[in-house]
């Protein structure tokens, strides 16, 4: 089963990409915390429980199970369980590494090769949530794989996509920033520049797993961003 761009929108912008009986699928934007945290910040969990309550004229509490995560300045695919038993075979998939994710990035800079596997071991400090890569292991850092490849040459930047080998903390960020390339925004890792609404150019573009009861394959996109320069990728 495949999806691109049928999104179904309500008052409180939520796009929704795919639904089922067990699942949900949004298309996160920009500035969207996943999961509350010390902010105090109403989650993007908390209106798509809002978004069933009220489509569904559900009574009482609305199971919501948070299956992965972004970082706020990012947009793009967040996948949740509606039901008890869907989550925890959500999360065996998600931990067996089952589940595939592809991200776009927009950066200023020529990558030093059109494709390439980056590892690093990366050492998140708490203080300024910030992870900075190492070439050696060292002290509290954990390995960390991607691999890149060059899609596009823009008039000012490079869209690269990105699939993970292992999960740590802003590793995408850290990783493509320790070869010079910061993503188009991103001020906390180097890039000179803020984008107008806050974000950073990394979008969670593509995921693909097997759907955990019904057991057929589950491939999802999320559409760019609308703006400009995202335009400018899908568009010659």
């Amino acid at each position: 089963m495949s999806t691109e761009s049928k999104i179904r929108s309500n008052k409180t912008n939520l796009q929704v990409l795919y639904e089922d009986n067990h699942l949900i699928v949004v298309n996160k934007r920009a500035g969207d915390i996943v999961q509350g945290d010390k902010t105090g910040d109403k989650p993007l969990s908390d209106v798509v429980k809002a978004y069933l309550k009220a489509t569904y004229n559900k009574p009482g509490n609305v199971f919501l199970g948070v299956v992965h995560r972004l970082d706020r300045p990012t947009t793009g695919v967040v996948l949740f369980a509606k039901t008890s038993k869907a989550l925890p075979r959500l999360n065996k998939l998600f931990a067996d590494k089952k589940a595939h994710k592809t991200y776009w990035a927009l950066v200023k800079n020529k990558p030093p090769k059109s494709a390439d596997t980056l590892v690093h071991w990366l050492r998140k400090n708490p203080k300024n949530n910030k992870s900075t890569a190492f070439t050696k292991e060292s002290a509290d850092s954990k390995k960390a794989i991607l691999h890149y490849r060059i899609l596009k040459q823009l008039e000012s930047y490079y869209l690269i996509e990105i699939t993970l080998e292992t999960g740590r903390h802003h590793q995408i960020r850290t990783q493509l920033a320790s070869i010079g390339c910061p993503i188009k925004g991103d001020l906390k890792y180097g890039f000179k520049r803020s984008n107008p609404d806050g974000s950073i150019s990394l979008h969670a573009r593509h995921l693909e797993f097997i759907h955990p009861v019904a057991k057929t394959s589950i491939h999802i996109t999320a559409p760019l961003p609308n703006n400009a320069v995202w335009n400018a990728c899908v568009t010659e």
